[in-house]
């Protein structure tokens, strides 16, 4: 959708079939790597009011077999990590071309960050460049199951949140390879938690604000806990860092 600021965005509506919590979730996930200095889309609060809905035949929903409309009022934005008009964007990025991202250093730091955040989806990310660049660079896009989904819980598993291919992870050669994103999460004030999950519109998680407060408490508590679940992907058997040197 374009907006009222000229910028494209991708828009989650209040009752997609997922969760209403995850526009919760991609909005705190989102603000706390954007924090933590990692590369993520801008997101904002988007109003869509009913007269939009009733005449835009595109905002339904198709779920089993039944066509439901897009509920108006406060949604999810995530703004397109380049205009359409500017660049071109792509989902997959070919192992033999990842040279060609300039930034894929930062996998490692979003891989801190998704386990921190108990995702319990594989990380996505979107590749893109502008018109007549050669490089790519690589934004982190779609935190929605950050938080275990719906459920705000986290079930650390080591290959949650993790990317699909090792090749990404091919940089890493120990601890310094995570940084300055590690250190900055196990870091991070607390006021910038708060004042983030304070900016989420209530509806988006049913005005549990009790629920909403012991999210914030356990993900101020995980910031030390970062390393050892780093280390649990580290130690499967998937062996996702073959570049690994122990220090001395």
């Amino acid at each position: 959708m374009r907006c009222a600021d000229g910028n494209f965005y991708v828009v989650k509506f209040r009752n997609n079939p997922q969760h209403l919590r995850v526009l919760a979730n991609e909005f705190l996930a989102t603000r706390l790597a954007e924090a933590a200095g990692l590369p993520v889309p801008g997101v904002e609060v988007v109003e869509v009011n009913d007269w939009l809905v009733r005449h835009t035949s595109e905002l339904t929903i198709q779920l089993a077999g039944s066509t439901i409309a897009c509920q108006p009022g406060l949604q999810f934005g995530s703004r397109f990590v380049i205009s359409p008009l500017e660049g071109q964007v792509v989902d997959y990025m070919p192992a033999a071309m990842l040279e060609r991202v300039r930034n894929l250093e930062t996998f490692a730091g979003m891989l801190a960050a998704d386990k921190w955040t108990g995702n319990a989806n594989g990380r996505q990310a979107a590749f893109w460049r502008r018109s007549r660049e050669k490089k790519y660079t690589v934004s982190f896009i779609d935190q929605g199951y950050c938080f275990n989904a719906g459920e705000w819980t986290f079930p650390d598993y080591p290959l949650r949140g993790v990317y699909a291919r090792n090749e990404v992870y091919s940089g890493i050669r120990g601890w310094d390879s995570f940084e300055p994103w590690l250190s900055r999460i196990e870091a991070m004030p607390e006021d910038a938690l708060w004042r983030n999950a304070g900016e989420i519109p209530p509806e988006w998680y049913a005005d549990d604000w009790d629920a909403l407060q012991e999210l914030v408490c356990t993900l101020l508590t995980r910031r030390s806990a970062v390393r050892q679940l780093i280390t649990a992907f580290r130690m499967s058997q998937r062996q996702p860092f073959p570049n690994w040197k122990e220090a001395a």
